[in-house]
This record gives structure tokens, C-alpha cells and sequence, in this order.
């Protein structure tokens, strides 16, 4: 199998977790240029990778055969980038969240499938071992219909400047708790409605950060199930706390991250319960699926699609917050 010329947009932390992710697929793919803004880090991470280092996205284009391009920009600089390489015919991952507004992320979604390309969204949570197994049992019939999502995200950083913007970010119910929600989505389904509150709370005092920083919403289904998610980047400092459960007719997961979880099967009044705790890094678990996908021809499983309606639903809630209403999707 000839491996995967491999090329990175961007140059911060998941630019490099993405990096190390390719690293680790020797077999499979080689990171053969690195492209930013920052001239420093961009050299930094090319030289780290053995990769060729570019400040212009459209030259690295032109001058290097990519097979797969990693979109791991911060959501206010798509613009365009996406669409180019679907038109070079180069397969994508794009982190989330996608864009800031659905019509750049539509566009993005309508390029890819123009061009037949794979496109994958980076919601890597998806890929771990505790996530996987719940969605086996559920696929085989076990779970029964789930009908409740609680989850959160609480964390106590200062992150990049651009994060604490919230015309650069998004906020946090879009840059930082749409992980959550995509899970929640994933397991529930695409909500009828959407409430939300939120707020800059805790950092008040920062200079330019005003963006919420404790904020939760409630996702509403016609049929009666509900999500019900929060976040807050004013708990503990140092400590990511990202955790979730879902409740079904058959079974409860509780889950403490993508590959831990408690799994209690309820069927019929008994009583089991499956513990998981694992520590598959689902970097490489996702990129192994796009690997495999180009080479099958096949949908990968987080497609870039799914990066795009769970965009709706957060920018949805952003809407809601601002407005302090319900609204319906």
C-alpha cells in the first residue's frame, strides 16, 4: 500500500496532536508539509516531522502533492481552504467546529461532495473504545431507544487569545462544547428545538476575553427525549473534565471520557454491569479510519456532514443565549 502524502493547515496544539497522529501511521501516511501563519511554529512542527514548511496555503498546494489535507484551523480562519482542496481532489479532515456561520460550512460540505473526495470532521470523541462499544450495542439492538443526554465540560484555562473572542470563537457553546454536543447528537438524533443561557462570568477582568464562560443548554425532541449539556471554564485549573451519561430503554452508559465508561444493561430487571477503561488514542483511531476509507471508497465515520449539523444545533444555542429564547430547528 503506498502511503498517504499528508499535509497540515495550521500550527497549534492539535495541528501538532494531529502530526503525532501521522507519525504513528508510518505505514500508512507520511506528514510531508505543514503550513501557518506563524513562521516560527510552522518550522518548528515541519522540522519536528521531517515535513516541508509553508506560510501560503495556496503555494504548498501548487507545490506539493497532498493525498490527505488536516484543516486545523481556528473556526473564524476558514475561508476557502476546504473548497480548494476538494477542487485539487485531495481528501480532508477538518476540525471542529467547521466555521462560524452555515453557509461557509455548507460550502465546504457541497465542495467535498462535488468532488467525491473523503471528508471527515475531527469529533475524535466518537472513536474511543467506550464510545464504540455503547454504539455496537446499540446497533445490535441491546440498548433499546435512548432517551435522555447529560453532559459536560468544565475545564480552567486561558487558552489562545482567539478563543476568549467570541466573533473568533464562536463562544464556548460553539468552540468548546460542541464536542458534547455532537455526542449528544450522535445519540439522540437532530433536536426539534434548542434553550440556552450564558455568560462571561468568571473573567470579567481579562482583557479581551468576552466570551461566555459558563454557559448550558437544553436540546428538545418532539417525542420526549431531551439533552441536557453544560459547560464552564472556571472549574478546576489544570483539570479537563469532559463527561457525559446516556440513558435507554436497556441500558444506562456513564461515561467519564471516550474510552471510560460504566455500562449497566437493564433488560427484563436484571441487572449487569460492563466496566471500560481503556487507553486507545483516538488521533489514530480517526485517522486510521480516513486511511481506510480513501483506500475502500468508502464514507469515513465521522463525515464532514456531521461536522455541519452539529454547527446548526451550536450556533443555534448561540442564537438562543443571545436572545433568551427557545429557538426551533
Amino acid at each position: 500500500m503506498t502511503k498517504l502524502r499528508v499535509g497540515i493547515l495550521g500550527s497549534g496544539g492539535i495541528a501538532a496532536r494531529h502530526a503525532a497522529a501521522v507519525a504513528t501511521l508510518g505505514t500508512k501516511m507520511q506528514l510531508v508539509a505543514c503550513c501557518g501563519r506563524n513562521e516560527h511554529k510552522v518550522a518548528e512542527l515541519a522540522a519536528k516531522f521531517s515535513a516541508v514548511p509553508y506560510t501560503d496555503f495556496r503555494r504548498m498546494l501548487q507545490e506539493t502533492r497532498l493525498d490527505l489535507l488536516i484543516v486545523a484551523l481556528p473556526p473564524y480562519a476558514h475561508s476557502g481552504q476546504v473548497e480548494a482542496a476538494a477542487a485539487a481532489g485531495i481528501h480532508v479532515l477538518v476540525e471542529k467546529p467547521i466555521a462560524l456561520y452555515m453557509q461557509r460550512a455548507q460550502s465546504m460540505v457541497t465542495a467535498a461532495k462535488q468532488a467525491g473526495i473523503v471528508a471527515a470532521c475531527g469529533f475524535m470523541y466518537r472513536f474511543g473504545d467506550a464510545v464504540m462499544r455503547w454504539d455496537s450495542e446499540a446497533a445490535a439492538g441491546a440498548t433499546g431507544r435512548a432517551g435522555l443526554f447529560v453532559g459536560q465540560f468544565h475545564c480552567n484555562a486561558l487558552h489562545a487569545h482567539w478563543w476568549r473572542e467570541q466573533a473568533k470563537s464562536g463562544g464556548q457553546l460553539v468552540e468548546q462544547l460542541i464536542h458534547i454536543i455532537d455526542l449528544a447528537r450522535h445519540h439522540l438524533g437532530q433536536p426539534q428545538s434548542v434553550y440556552a443561557r450564558g455568560s462571561n462570568f468568571f473573567h470579567r477582568g481579562v482583557d479581551h476575553y468576552n466570551s461566555d464562560d459558563v454557559s448550558a443548554m437544553v436540546l428538545g425532541y418532539d417525542d420526549g427525549r431531551v439533552g441536557v449539556l453544560n459547560a464552564t471554564n472556571g472549574a478546576v485549573p489544570g483539570k479537563w473534565e469532559k463527561s457525559w451519561q446516556v440513558t435507554a430503554e436497556r441500558m444506562t452508559g456513564q461515561f467519564t471520557g471516550w474510552n471510560s465508561a460504566v455500562l449497566t444493561h437493564t433488560q427484563g430487571g436484571a441487572i449487569k454491569v460492563e466496566r471500560i477503561d481503556t487507553q486507545t488514542d483516538v488521533f489514530v483511531a480517526q485517522l486510521t479510519d480516513i486511511a481506510d476509507a480513501i483506500s475502500a471508497r468508502r464514507a469515513p465515520r465521522v463525515p464532514l456532514e456531521d461536522g455541519a449539523k452539529t454547527l446548526r444545533i451550536a450556533l443555534a444555542a448561540a442564537r438562543s443565549s443571545a436572545e433568551k429564547r427557545e429557538i426551533r430547528l
